[in-house]
């Protein structure tokens, strides 16, 4: 992907896949952040309505596939033990934005994410092979994520990660991240994504960018 077919005019448009915990604090920052905002869970999005309308309002729930379609980014943040029944072809061609995380205490040992030769969004996007993978918003709390926003400029603003394969795909992630309310550290690659998971010397940290990049370079050596 380059720069010019991911930046559409306007704000991105946003799909928030996943009515749980997750996703519709996503779909509240971004709402207030100016985005156009459509979330989905696995069916009718009638299902949904009334949880929308309290949790993200402004949202739009509609079907997955409708609100996948239209949209510039995707943000999947269902539970990650559902990810091995996830549709692949639902989000082929799409630029998606992995906040799960793999916690065996909560999600129980899940085969698909046992190989350590990886981390868990190398394995997503190994999976989401039609899809560019981003990583970014697993490593800090759902609860955490509207209360820690801050103006730019503000010295107790958070940083948050984002890894990627794409150069692109990174920097639109990224200004997405920054509009919500947060500075970002852009890593080049996606396997250095293994950094934000849990254990990781970010993971739930509340740093700024130059705690953050130092807590990434001191774990590297």
């Amino acid at each position: 992907m380059t720069d010019d077919t991911l930046v559409p005019p306007g704000l991105p448009r946003i799909a928030v896949l996943g009515a749980g915990h997750t996703g519709p604090v996503i779909a509240r920052v971004a709402i207030a952040a100016g985005h156009p905002v459509s979330i989905a869970a696995s069916g009718d999005p009638d299902r949904i309505s009334l949880i929308t309308s309290v949790l993200a309002p402004g949202a739009q729930p509609r079907w997955a596939a409708d609100a996948v379609a239209d949209a510039d980014i995707v943000i999947l943040a269902i539970p990650l033990h559902r990810f091995p029944a996830f549709d692949s072809d639902l989000v082929a061609g799409r630029l998606v934005v992995d906040t799960m995380n793999y916690w065996p205490p909560t999600d129980g040992v899940q085969k698909m994410f046992e190989d350590r030769r990886y981390g868990s969004s190398e394995i997503v996007q190994r999976r989401l092979t039609g899809s560019t993978v981003v990583k970014t918003l697993n490593h800090i709390g759902y609860h955490e994520l509207e209360e820690d926003r801050r103006s730019p400029g503000s010295p107790d603003r958070r940083a948050l990660g984002v890894a990627g394969d794409d150069p692109g795909a990174v920097k639109l992630v990224a200004e997405l991240i920054e509009r919500i309310g947060y500075d970002t550290v852009r890593l080049d690659n996606l396997e250095a994504g293994r950094l934000f998971q849990p254990g990781g010397p970010v993971f739930g940290a509340p740093l700024s960018r130059t705690a953050f990049e130092l807590a990434l370079v001191t774990d590297a050596q």
